[in-house]
């Protein structure tokens, strides 16, 4: 039985959040889409949608035939996981979802806060940092299909919502957890359902949690699971663990797949060129999945290895991620990257790779359906945020599914020092 029931917008954001409640003591398992039977054993279960960028009444059904699920397993608290750059458009879905978790929940109030301050995310008067620079300025603006222009959240997610949005400031969350809990009371009694939260350290989420254990439902990115093992322990529900995230060893070759566009991934790719053997595709030359997947199969014959990872990536930077959108469409574009790398990592997996790495949430959506993933177990942190994960897919393999913003730029090559 589950103690914490997440529902995650895509799958890499599923892991990051699962290897934040790994880390902080509890098992997770993250299943893949809807579960249709009984759920992995784990003291939490991530359901792990592709619902970012689908339109808001699909990720409204989703979400809540997950919420279901999880409740019928018995998971005693709800978490709605969204990315720490808050993707969503002002027709998406963030507010849409948090609104029709909190009605089937029947609760009146949640929290918003997708501060994730390990990996350089803060919220201050309610307003998005990335690193130093506000959230319109940090490249996310450039997002091909999420692009975020606005840094107030507050004003994001009310565009969003049917009913008004409150902010617990600095100032509260500072005070700590007894402060929040006032203010929170506060705000739903003057009729907010929905408060984004600031918080630019670890404390702060950490209070922040301990402030919501009382609360059927919880939004935000994963840095606001980091403090809500915590409660379970404190009730007594939750045992202390030596090693949450212990997998099973699998040997076999290393691979990369890239597909996210964000400025840490096209780093992280540049740094590789000089490490490994890289093959960038250009979807904007050949738009035609089938040819750049044979381009991707005929060049990994004889490259394939154990000791050094293969990177294969269809990453573009803006300007040409835009004449790609507008000579195929905004969504035709992004199939085409997704299915060519799919195909391209089932070919990887048919010679034997056993260890991949993949990079960006719709590409590892594409993966994990075109590979027959149906659950992962979490294990320990590359980086922040990005775990590997195994599952019994292709007779045992592990899997990095990497946020397109996450990761130093070495993340390509450590990652297989750590599994």
């Amino acid at each position: 039985m589950p103690l914490l029931g997440c529902i995650a917008d895509d799958f890499t954001g599923a892991t990051d959040l699962a290897s934040m409640l790994v880390r902080n003591g509890m098992t997770a398992v993250q299943a893949i889409g809807v579960p249709e039977g009984p759920l992995p054993e784990a003291d939490a279960v991530v359901v792990a949608l592709k619902s970012r960028t689908i339109p808001a009444e699909e990720a409204v059904a989703q979400s809540l035939a997950a919420c279901d699920a999880l409740l019928a397993a018995g998971a005693k608290q709800i978490l709605f996981k969204y990315c720490s750059t808050f993707d969503s458009t002002d027709a998406g879905n963030i507010g849409p979802v948090a609104e029709a978790l909190l009605r089937r929940l029947q609760s009146g109030f949640a929290i918003a806060c997708p501060a994730f301050p390990a990996n350089g995310r803060s919220v201050f008067q309610g307003h998005l940092f990335v690193g130093a620079a506000l959230l319109s300025e940090s490249g996310m603006q450039d997002h091909p299909l999420t692009p975020m222009t606005d840094p107030n959240l507050v004003r994001v997610l009310a565009r969003q919502c049917q009913g008004a949005v409150g902010l617990i400031p600095f100032a509260v969350v500072e005070a700590g957890e007894a402060a929040i809990r006032r203010e929170a009371t506060r705000l739903s009694e003057s009729g907010r359902r929905l408060a984004i939260a600031d918080a630019v350290t670890d404390g702060h989420l950490m209070a922040l949690g301990a402030a919501c254990a009382g609360h059927a439902l919880i939004t935000g990115g994963s840095g606001i699971a980091m403090g809500l093992p915590e409660n379970f322990r404190r009730a007594g529900l939750l045992p202390e663990r030596e090693d949450a995230g212990a997998l099973p060893d699998v040997a076999g070759a290393c691979a990369v797949v890239a597909g996210s566009c964000s400025r840490a991934t096209l780093g992280q790719i540049g740094l590789a060129r000089d490490h490994a053997p890289t093959l960038e595709l250009d979807a904007l030359a050949t738009p035609d999945a089938d040819a750049l997947a044979a381009q991707a199969e005929a060049w990994m014959e004889g490259k394939l290895s154990a000791d050094r990872p293969v990177v294969i990536a269809a990453s573009a930077p803006p300007e040409r991620v835009a004449a790609l959108q507008a000579r195929l469409g905004r969504d035709a574009a992004g199939a085409l990257v997704e299915e060519t790398l799919a195909r391209v990592a089932a070919a990887l997996v048919e010679r034997g790779v056993r260890r991949v790495v993949v990079a960006g949430g719709e590409t590892s959506g594409a993966v994990v359906q075109r590979l027959g993933v149906r659950s992962l177990r979490i294990g320990g942190e590359i980086d922040p945020g990005v775990p590997w994960c195994w599952t019994e897919a292709a007779g045992g393999m592990r899997l990095a599914l990497k946020s397109g913003n996450f990761g130093a730029r070495d993340f390509f090559l450590k990652a297989f020092a750590h599994g």
